[in-house]
């Protein structure tokens, strides 16, 4: 049993009638003395648990408020010790915040699951020397602009910027009503409403050049309205979905892909071991570059503007290698 196990264990305990004589806990935790000590003592410091020794009843228990208060929980302790460590992908990701934004309010979050993580043997120096995250195709997002546009956003007003579309290369004046940030494939977007186009529009934060803060407060959008906008199409790029591609993998690629989730709304089968597909999507950029990557394993079957889209890549392609 490993510290996280008895850590969850020692709060089950607790959490029973009465006080527990210590010989129940080093009989149920099979510990020694020693260990035991440091155990309450690490949950006492470090995590703020209540835990008291009661003369009277001769043993331990929680120190709880009054009936009808909240009762001391101890955050991820419900994860199994497998389960704990996946949480070193989420410290991961918070090391790599941009700063500024929530610097203030991650830094007890962050302690708290090195606390879950770390054991005698393991620290958690140790455990990221030993797993490795890896990104891909990260684009570099000023600090200042990334924490203007974030208090924009949190603080509820309008912002101004100018925007250098990647697409054709062009320079727009913006003023938007930032809705949501979005960290998507290792990079920053932000959803907002455009005054100017009066409409949702997504900005990678990258692209932002000279952005203000303006004085005038934040239009909201409804979070049914933006969930429908940005989260029912496919991909970063969004807009109610009006197509639905259908996708065969072969019997080899369907190995992979039959257990992959590329959108919320995906529906999928096997026809005579191959794997169809089927994805709603507005625009397809994103789309036909996930499609292309997969080769010769999969075949467009539905809409034919897609297929078409596809051929014309694959063809493209192929005459590059032509000698």
């Amino acid at each position: 049993m490993d510290r996280s196990e008895r850590f969850y264990k020692i709060m089950n305990l607790l959490r029973g009638a009465g006080a527990v004589p210590t010989a129940t806990l080093l009989r149920d935790l099979e510990i020694s003395r020693a260990t035991l000590h440091r155990d309450l003592e690490y949950l006492r410091d470090r995590m703020d648990t209540p835990i008291v020794y009661d003369q009277l009843r001769c043993g331990y228990r929680l120190n709880d408020p009054a009936p009808g208060a909240l009762r001391h929980e101890l955050p991820g302790l419900w994860f199994s010790s497998r389960e704990a460590h996946a949480l070193l992908t989420f410290h991961h990701f918070l090391e790599s915040l941009e700063p500024g934004l929530l610097s203030p309010h991650i830094e007890p979050l962050k302690e708290r699951i090195q606390s879950l993580l770390e054991s005698k043997d393991q620290t958690l120096q140790e455990i990221a020397r030993r797993i490795r995250i890896l990104a891909q195709a990260v684009r570099h997002t000023e600090p200042a602009c990334f924490q203007l546009v974030a208090h924009a956003l949190l603080a509820r007003r309008r912002m101004s910027f100018h925007y250098h579309g990647r697409a054709r290369g062009n320079i727009t004046e913006r003023t938007v009503s930032p809705q949501r940030l979005a960290h998507y494939r290792d990079n920053w977007y932000l959803d907002a409403w455009d005054h100017g186009k009066r409409a949702l529009r997504t900005f990678a934060v990258e692209r932002i050049r000279e952005p203000h803060l303006l004085d005038e407060h934040a239009r909201d959008i409804s979070e049914e309205r933006l969930n429908r906008y940005f989260t029912e199409s496919y991909g970063i790029f969004s807009g109610y979905p009006r197509r639905k591609a259908v996708l065969s993998f072969s019997p080899e690629r369907a190995r992979w892909v039959a257990e992959e989730l590329w959108h919320p709304q995906q529906r999928g089968h096997f026809e005579d071991g191959h794997y169809l597909l089927e994805i709603p999507y507005s625009d397809d950029r994103e789309l036909v570059l996930d499609i292309l990557k997969h080769g010769p394993d999969v075949e467009v079957l539905r809409p034919k503007s897609l297929r078409k889209k596809v051929l014309e890549q694959l063809l493209r392609a192929a005459s590059r290698y032509r000698q």
